[in-house]
């Protein structure tokens, strides 16, 4: 992507400078950031998806019973009429399903991939919205169809209203209020304080979240990542080179169960050298940050008689480092020219016949493993 050049997807700004400026500082308000919006998605497509059980949806009310919350799939009945006020249907991850809606979320990459998470859906009848609420992440909110009432504030007061399905603030202090019309979005950096409603009804909205892993359970996934792939070759290290625990000092005790605290100190220093390994935990962490969602399957391929050129399947995610490839939850090794064309591939998700040409044949057969596993389509 050129990070450069002006976007009116930021407003007349370059990529480089909306990252410098806004990015996780503050909030931006752009005016026709895609003129003449024409959402890809017709209403009648998104209700269908809410219906499959492959796809997250929500659907939210509010009335004078306070607020519920039904999860999906939905059928089209089981939807309230369009004339009922004060509802929202959202469908998550729109963009695995969709190719229009993936193409949209792709105008999105000057941001890494690695931190991209999906493009959701929200569409609201008259008065419809999900409350006032923070978000972890940052969020891009583009206003697809119809209008909706934005206010937001740097809100101090985080705690939340009791006993509702839903995360909203008790004490919501807005500062802004803005309608955006279709074409115009807004962007709000981690823990900024939002509500939008749905003015007039008829409403879409389009979610381009960001994925920010808390360091807890990304720590708690990457060790068990660690663990599993080391578990078989530790186990072969035993009875070779293995460094086995001696006590040469060990007295004799009265209280045999009391558990030696040399043992303790050699059992903490073997997991510490384990988790010293920078290059393992790279991987670990590459793994997980391509790892597919759990409603996420990929259809079998044919392995292809020939590689004219190939494209990766929208629901793939893959990464790349210095070392290695990553992609829907693997690892790979890479090196010298096969790893500057696989690199290629995760950056621009397709690569033409002048890319191939000089491929390897190792390159060309995994390529060809992974046109067999649905990831990647040959042309």
């Amino acid at each position: 992507m050129e990070i450069d050049q002006p976007l009116p997807l930021l407003g007349g700004l370059t990529a480089r400078q909306f990252m410098r400026r806004h990015w996780q500082k503050k909030p931006l308000l752009i005016r026709q950031a895609i003129p003449d919006m024409v959402p890809p998605i017709a209403r009648g497509e998104l209700f269908d998806l809410a219906g499959r059980e492959d796809v997250e949806s929500r659907l939210i009310r509010h009335g004078n019973k306070g607020w519920s919350l039904r999860h999906g799939p939905f059928a089209r009945r089981a939807l309230p009429s369009l004339r009922q006020a004060e509802w929202t249907l959202l469908v998550q991850g729109v963009d695995l399903h969709h190719q229009g809606v993936h193409e949209l979320l792709r105008r999105f990459r000057f941001v890494p991939d690695a931190r991209l998470d999906d493009l959701m859906i929200s569409y609201a009848s008259d008065g419809g919205g999900v409350g006032p609420h923070f978000d972890s992440y940052d969020v891009f909110l583009l206003q697809a169809h119809g209008s909706r009432r934005w206010s937001i504030g740097r809100q101090r007061d985080l705690r939340l209203q009791p006993n509702v399905p839903l995360k909203i603030l008790a004490q919501f202090e807005p500062e802004e209020s803005f309608v955006l019309e279709p074409g115009d979005m807004l962007y709000l950096p981690p823990r900024y304080a939002h509500d939008g409603v749905a003015v007039g009804g008829d409403c879409m909205t389009y979610s381009i979240g960001l994925r920010s892993p808390a360091a807890e359970p990304l720590g708690a996934d990457l060790l068990a990542r660690i663990a599993e792939a080391r578990a078989d070759e530790l186990q072969d290290a035993v009875g070779q080179a293995a460094t086995h625990y001696r006590d040469p000092s060990q007295p004799a005790l009265q209280n045999p169960a009391e558990m030696p605290s040399a043992l303790q100190t050699f059992a903490r220093e073997a997991v510490l050298a384990i988790m010293r390994d920078g290059d393992m935990i790279d991987r670990a962490l590459g793994e997980s940050m391509t790892e597919p969602k759990p409603t996420v399957w990929f259809d079998q391929g044919e392995p292809p008689s020939e590689l004219n050129g190939v494209s990766l399947d929208r629901r793939t995610r893959m990464l790349y480092d210095a070392r290695h490839l990553y992609i829907n939850g693997e690892s790979f090794r890479a090196s010298g020219r096969d790893a500057k064309l696989m690199r290629r591939l995760a950056d621009q998700r397709t690569l033409g016949p002048r890319d191939l040409a000089g491929a390897s044949e190792d390159a060309l057969s995994l390529l060809s493993d992974w046109c067999e596993a649905g990831w990647l389509h040959a042309d």
